[in-house]
């Protein structure tokens, strides 16, 4: 007589039969179904940035190049001491080339920013040059040199208007030493005054260039120069030769810079010689503030500040096509 137990042996279970026409139920492996909360980030990832920058990309397009639109079309109006929105042509531009006034700061502006640039380039670059040489002191000298950009225009204006001033500054300094004969009169010349918003210009600007020569010079491969040295160059032919030509690029941001500031030289001369004597010392910047905001001619005004974007886009345009071509050329 058999007794049937109660609780028979557990079998392990069979494995279960693949199911047809269903893929996702045959793998093992199949990943489960994203997570709602996932699909969010990813949504947040990919629109975030744009949603951060949208304000500024809008407030960019309305004040910069929307106000430069704006004061395109004034320039095409007669307005004067209001805007005028109605269409008049380019008679603001033939009036603007009819002034005297306009060619004599226009003849400021080439003076001055072709010495301004050619001073800068060639001083920075050679304080740049001297501290590469890892000279004593070398931190006391750079804070020294770039200390003026650390100054507006206007305390720089009205400093050096205090230096040339012939009856307080440089001249009456060397008067009292007993160099009578001695004359620095430029300041109230009217055929020299431009030149001392030269040097104004330089002094501030100059450590400035200094520290961005100075940067490249640091970047310039050291085995270069040692091989050249191997090969008998002296030190002022590896610079002529190597080093300068490699310091492209930063001759470009440079030259961008310097006629930015030279173009929209405002500040400085209104602080050092306030457009005179008479208007010797005027520029572009101070013939269309005064035009627009003083004379009401608010019309004229805004074709002279779109006859200096002109300028802008003058330098502009051909320094950035050679610096792509270089790039391109692998220069």
């Amino acid at each position: 007589m058999s007794v049937t137990p109660l609780f028979s042996a557990r079998r392990p279970h069979a494995p279960a039969a693949p199911v047809a026409g269903n893929p996702a139920a045959n793998d093992s492996s199949a990943k489960p179904p994203a997570r709602p909360s996932s699909r969010l980030g990813a949504l947040a990832d990919a629109w975030l940035p744009r949603l951060v920058l949208s304000p500024t990309i809008v407030i960019s397009l309305v004040f910069v190049y929307g106000f430069i639109g704006l004061t395109a079309y004034l320039s095409l109006t007669e307005s004067r001491m209001m805007p005028n929105f109605e269409f008049a042509g380019f008679g603001q531009y033939e009036r603007l080339f009819d002034l005297e006034r306009w060619w004599v700061a226009a003849a400021n502006l080439g003076i001055f920013g072709g010495l301004f640039i050619l001073f800068c380039l060639a001083i920075g670059l050679t304080m740049a040059i001297l501290l590469d040489q890892r000279i004593r002191h070398e931190g006391a000298l750079r804070a020294i040199y770039l200390y003026p950009m650390a100054l507006s225009f206007i305390v720089t204006g009205a400093a050096w208007k205090w230096i040339l001033n012939p009856g307080l500054g440089l001249e009456k300094m060397m008067h009292d030493w007993g160099f009578s004969n001695f004359t620095f009169d430029w300041l109230v010349d009217p055929d020299m005054a431009i030149y001392t918003v030269v040097i104004a210009g330089v002094w501030q600007s100059s450590g400035f260039v200094m520290a961005l020569f100075l940067a490249g010079l640091r970047g310039v491969d050291d085995s270069i120069i040692k091989a050249a040295m191997v090969d008998g160059a002296s030190l002022p032919t590896i610079y002529r030769r190597i080093v300068i030509p490699s310091l492209r690029p930063v001759f470009f941001s440079v030259l961008l810079v310097l006629s930015h500031i030279a173009i929209k030289s405002f500040d400085l001369v209104m602080a050092l010689t306030a457009g005179g004597p008479g208007t010797s010392s005027d520029v572009p910047a101070i013939f269309m503030y005064q035009f627009s905001f003083t004379r009401g001619q608010l019309g004229l005004g805004a074709a002279s500040a779109m006859m200096m974007l002109a300028t802008v886009l003058a330098v502009l345009v051909p320094l950035m096509y050679l610096e792509t071509k270089g790039a391109r050329h692998g220069r």
